[in-house]
């Protein structure tokens, strides 16, 4: 009989230690010079052909792209999914005055009384209410100042995370996310939302002083200088001004887009209401309201927010058009109304291999 010699390549009897190839979800090891699991991005240890090799699985942007008629039936079904919003009588609004598109920018206060009569304050007691109402006051008020993030609020960040997991919404966002290719399991997901919305970049001089979570949710007051990616006005970023996360610009509010917020420093006497713009066709929770207020001393010239809305919903909506818009007008429906959400990236930093961090989010009123 004929004696059949095979020659191994090198390549062949093992793998690189500073590689991927074969290595994709492999157990952590502190003896390996870099990682090849979800959990690598997170911790910056990824090796460089992670992305190559592991992530993501069969990812075609042709095959799996994300169509307009896929955003709109991905909505519906996250809107039906928010079993945590606010029920009807849960909230008692007073808009008060509609302001002409003449008259958002006078800075006159047309409506003597708050924008609400009424929360059902048991909302907030809801697991995802009471884990994202802990996390709005862990940052810093003036951009430009280090964030110190403590143990405390990294169990924060992750407690929010897992209780909006638990939820269909969330749920139902994971699994249109992972069909289209950009997920490969939960986990990378949950990780991948945590650099995403709460990492940490600057928006002044060099500080690691903002996030996008804190941007959009919780609402600060921003000082000296010009620069950053610009203020995000209807026409987009204006280049050479500054966003900042509820950023005074001319004595003017950016950022600042969420109703839980709004409401408890309306309760506080820190924000007074003025006059709103637009007013949805909702006629059931979450309804979307275009105002203008007074926030510390400093004015919101068009501030546009869902009410009633839960937290989970919110998030969601605006990660999946961060994910699938970036930068561009995202085009929804809800209960069977239009509706679109810009969203911007942070492009002087990013993360991972190359993946950018959420800037900013918001409703594009009329």
């Amino acid at each position: 009989p004929r004696t059949t010699l095979l020659f191994l390549s090198p390549e062949d009897l093992y793998t690189a230690p500073d590689s991927c190839k074969g290595r994709c979800e492999e157990p952590y090891s502190k003896e390996d010079e870099c990682h090849c699991n979800a959990e690598c991005e997170r911790y910056h240890n990824c090796c460089e052909d992670y992305y190559r090799h592991c992530r993501p699985v069969g990812f075609s942007s042709s095959r799996d792209a994300i169509a307009d008629e896929d955003l709109l039936h991905i909505s519906e079904q996250l809107y039906e999914a928010d079993h945590n919003k606010a029920r009807p009588t849960d909230i008692a609004i007073n808009p008060q005055y509609q302001a002409s598109p003449d008259e958002t920018g006078d800075q006159e206060d047309r409506s003597p009384q708050p924008l609400y009569k009424y929360v059902n304050e048991e909302l907030f007691s809801k697991p995802t209410y009471a884990s994202f109402i802990k996390l709005l006051d862990n940052y810093q008020r003036v951009t430009g100042r280090e964030e110190d993030v403590t143990a405390e609020e990294l169990r924060e960040q992750d407690n929010f995370l897992k209780e909006v997991m638990k939820t269909e919404l969330m749920k139902k966002l994971f699994a249109f996310l992972h069909k289209k290719n950009r997920y490969g399991s939960e986990q990378e997901f949950v990780a991948d939302l945590k650099e995403m919305w709460f990492g940490l970049y600057s928006r002044g001089d060099g500080e690691q002083d903002s996030s996008g979570f804190e941007h959009i949710f919780s609402g600060r007051a921003c000082t000296g200088g010009t620069g950053g990616a610009g203020q995000h006005q209807a026409g987009g970023l204006t280049p050479g001004s500054r966003l900042c996360l509820g950023e005074v610009k001319k004595g003017k509010v950016s950022g600042f887009h969420n109703w839980i917020r709004f409401y408890l420093l309306e309760k506080q006497g820190i924000v007074n209401y003025f006059s709103h713009n637009f007013n949805g066709p909702w006629d059931t929770y979450p309804d979307v309201l275009g105002l203008q207020f007074n926030w510390d001393g400093f004015y919101k010239e068009v501030g546009s927010a869902f009410i009633g809305c839960s937290p989970e919903f919110e998030f969601g909506l605006y990660t999946l058009c961060f994910i699938a818009r970036p930068g561009r007008a995202c085009h929804l429906s809800l209960g069977g109304y239009s509706l679109s959400i810009q969203t911007y990236p942070w492009t002087k930093s990013t993360y991972g291999n190359g993946k950018k961090y959420i800037a900013t989010a918001y409703v594009i009123s009329p």
